[in-house]
């Protein structure tokens, strides 16, 4: 789904909707706007239940001031009306207390981008204007005078954050992916040092395999390419709706039986993804007219390198990346369930990712199904797409446990003699 395709008052309900049952505001909280060429300016109710916002209750702004709809619009108007008078660019506004950036907005600190690199590439810099009273002009002032100097994301002291961008969902995607960066290093301050990129490291991010890649044209789609691309949808959505990866972060593929595989597409929203929306991949070419991801290569290496592997998904759960951002390490003997999945799962560097990835796909094993990217993802194989996602989800399970456990008074490890019995009981590989 295209929310450009939507009526603006339908594109707010849907974006409130989501930002209200992902718990990133309250029935009170937040507002929303879009502003069209002409300079009307569509923007959510104030004093509505956020939770459950129709189309009749958005209001109308005309140029003049004039307001139609049966509800005052946002006492927050006077800052969005002096965001678009000062940013021409920015066509919407987003406006909320998601509760881990509210967290940082107290304690008067701004995120760490520089632990996550999707995140500093969908964010860009971030500021944190002052505290003022909320629905004040004054507090439209301080926010503007932010946007003017060229920010698209603002913290506001005990309060939240207001983001602008050139439509809807590229606020909402900057919105959710600092909630998440946010909620990550809460994480990681539980578990070790946090560890940050330089500027050098990563520009190696930059990558463009995905986009120079040869067009083909498929001919027909088989009965077994069709029933992969339907399952891929249904676990990409399940790992939305689980936080596992963000709307336009994370990467799954499958293998087919004939040597192609499918994968995510670059920038799609994952939470409305379509089996068209998903690449096919032959050898070194792409489907015709179609973007895969960044991480199209790496998938393409794993595949080459391990016959066995038929389904790798990468994704940012919150709590297995506490272990991606800092020095802390992963380990997978808590319970037999976690051992028996993940094995004995290791960390890579954040370059060798994007300088060795040849050496990053021989890492995958038997016994190391599962990898953590430092500063960038976790990587999960399988057999099967189900196996894969099984250890996706068993491993973020893992680390809410160990986290969880540090916080409770320790962490006993099950024994060495207990995981030879495992593996003896269980006839794993060596």
């Amino acid at each position: 789904m295209k929310l450009d395709y939507l009526h603006p008052a339908d594109q707010l309900v849907a974006i409130m909707k989501r930002i209200y049952d992902n718990g990133l505001t309250t029935t009170s909280g937040g507002n929303l706007s879009i502003m069209e060429d002409n300079g009307d300016v569509w923007i959510t109710p104030s004093g509505i239940d956020k939770g459950a916002l129709s189309r009749s209750d958005i209001c109308l702004v005309k140029p003049d001031g004039t307001v139609f709809g049966p509800h005052k619009p946002s006492m927050e108007l006077p800052s969005h009306a002096m965001i678009y008078k000062k940013r021409p660019d920015i066509r919407a506004i987003l406006h909320a207390h998601p509760p881990r950036l509210v967290a940082f907005s107290v304690a008067r600190r701004l995120p760490e981008l520089n632990i996550l690199s999707n995140a500093r590439h969908a964010c860009g810099k971030i500021v944190m204007a002052p505290y003022t009273i909320l629905g004040s002009q004054e507090l439209g002032d301080v926010i503007a005078d932010e946007f003017t100097q060229g920010y698209n994301i603002v913290v506001l002291e005990n309060h939240g954050l207001v983001v602008g961008g050139g439509n809807l969902f590229d606020c909402f995607m900057k919105f959710e992916t600092l909630e998440a960066l946010a909620k990550t290093q809460i994480n990681a301050g539980k578990c070790g040092t946090l560890k940050t990129f330089t500027d050098a490291e990563f520009a190696l991010t930059s990558v463009r395999d995905h986009m120079n890649m040869i067009d083909f044209v498929v001919s027909n789609h088989s009965a077994e390419e069709c029933a992969a691309r339907r399952d891929m949808v249904t676990f990409m959505k399940r790992a939305y709706k689980q936080g596992l990866l963000g709307s336009t972060s994370g990467t799954f593929s499958a293998r087919l039986s004939n040597g192609m595989f499918l994968i995510t597409p670059y920038g799609s929203d994952r939470a409305y993804l379509s089996e068209e929306d998903l690449v096919l991949i032959h050898g070194d070419r792409k489907e015709y007219g179609k973007t895969p991801s960044r991480s199209v290569r790496m998938h393409k290496l794993i595949y080459d390198r391990h016959p066995a592997i038929n389904a790798v998904l990468g994704a940012q759960p919150p709590h297995a990346m506490a272990f991606a951002v800092t020095d802390a390490a992963f380990d997978t003997r808590i319970i037999p369930e976690s051992y028996i999945q993940l094995r004995n799962m290791r960390k890579v560097g954040f370059t060798e990712l994007f300088t060795n990835a040849e050496t990053v796909a021989d890492a995958f094993s038997e016994q190391t199904p599962v990898i953590i990217c430092e500063n960038n993802q976790v990587l999960a194989t399988g057999g099967t797409l189900l196996h894969a996602f099984d250890r996706l989800e068993v491993c973020e399970a893992t680390a809410y446990s160990i986290i969880a456990a540090r916080e409770i008074g320790g962490l006993v490890h099950i024994t060495d003699e207990e995981i030879a019995a495992i593996d003896k009981a269980f006839n794993l590989p060596d």
